[in-house]
Formats: C-alpha cells, structure tokens, sequence
C-alpha cells in the first residue's frame, strides 16, 4: 500500500479473521455471505473475545474494508459473497497472513498457542521457523503488523498480539501476560459478575441472621 493502514475496529479485524479461516477451512463455501460472515464472527469458540455483532454492523464493517481493498465483493450468484485480500494489500505472504487471522480471531498468544491453533491455515515446521514470521511481521519495513507483549513475573513464555487495531490496551497485555493462567477479558468479566452475585447473597444472609438474633433476643 502507498498509506498507512488505518486502525480497524475489533469488529473489522474479526471479520477479516473469519474471511480468512473461513477461506481455508469451508472452501466450498468461500466466498462468504454477509450471514456467513455474521455467523463467523459471533462463534462462541475459537474467538476472544466472544461478540455479538448484528448483520448490519457486519456489514458496515465490510463496507469500511472494501473501501481500503482488504474485502471485495465476488460476482456471480443471487446472493453477494465477499473474500478478503489482505495478503496483496498488507505484502505479507501466505505463512503471515495465517498468523495474523489467529491473532485476529483469538487475541494474544504464545509461540506454541500460535502455531496449534493456526494448523488448519498453515502447518509450521516448528516454532522456531513460525516465530521468524512473527518476527518478520514485527519489523516489517511498511509498518509493524504484530509485537511480542512483555513477559510479566511467573510466565513461561511471552505472547504476540496483532496492532491492526493499534497497541494493545493495558489490561488485555496484563491478561495475555499471564502465562498458562491468564484469562481473556471476557472471562473477567464473568468472574467480576460472580463476585458481585456472592457479595449480593452474602449481605442478604448477614441480614436474615440479624434479623433472626433480634426476633429470638441474642446478641448476632
């Protein structure tokens, strides 16, 4: 590209991710319809974090993409199917792309993590050999595609997070950095909820027992 990429959206970056998986993994269904890719895109698995976008964010999306050449429309058929082209705009080849569709897909990752989960787009040799694309895409000459996050006390490995959508906000690097323990944002914010709900049922029941002390005159 002659520009900067501008920063995607988590909405944009994910509807290229599922292009992307898509392309590899249905073929017989790529292109994909714009309810495909909404579909894509709201799976409960294989995603961090779990998104619940509508058929017309989706498409706003998609229409923000076309207009940077990273989607484009496939002719033929009733129905409009669209594939991505981030490979050509981007200049990366086929190893990257596979890389940065997981990163899109799941968030921030290990070496390891990175190459398990991206073996139905492409099967590295070893993590050696996958982590010199990492490397590539870090210190490529048009603009950094990805970063290595800092280790944090107690990790085993660092992890690699895209910065298609810009530098990683502070509290997914502290959830990504965790090592085998680390939990996505959504997870945390299912534990908070639980939390909460305890805390809840907690001062209910101090409240009975107070209650009960004072109708049975004893001291709580």
């Amino acid at each position: 590209m002659s520009h900067p990429l501008p920063t995607l959206s988590l909405l944009e970056t994910r509807v290229l991710g599922v292009l992307a998986e898509k392309q590899h993994t249905v073929p017989d269904s790529y292109p994909l319809t714009l309810n495909a890719i909404t579909s894509g895109c709201n799976q409960k698995t294989s995603r961090d974090p779990v998104i619940n976008a509508s058929e017309s964010e989706v498409q706003a999306a998609v229409d923000h993409l076309k207009s940077l050449s990273l989607v484009f429309e496939s002719s033929g058929g009733r129905v409009m199917r669209y594939e991505h082209n981030v490979g050509r705009v981007l200049q990366i080849n086929s190893q990257s792309v596979a890389l940065l569709t997981v990163l899109f897909l799941r968030g921030p990752q290990t070496p390891g993590e990175l190459r398990i989960n991206s073996e139905r787009l492409h099967k590295f040799s070893d993590i050696a050999s996958m982590t010199g694309f990492l490397e590539d895409l870090a210190t490529r000459p048009a603009g950094a595609l990805v970063k290595e996050l800092p280790r944090q006390p107690g990790a085993r490995e660092n992890r690699w997070a895209h910065l298609v959508s810009g530098e990683p906000a502070a509290d997914v690097i502290a959830a990504a950095s965790g090592g085998g323990d680390a939990v996505s944002v959504s997870e945390i914010a299912a534990l908070k909820a639980n939390v909460d709900t305890l805390t809840a049922e907690v001062d209910h029941l101090k409240a009975t027992v107070a209650k009960l002390c004072t109708e049975l005159g004893v001291k709580p």
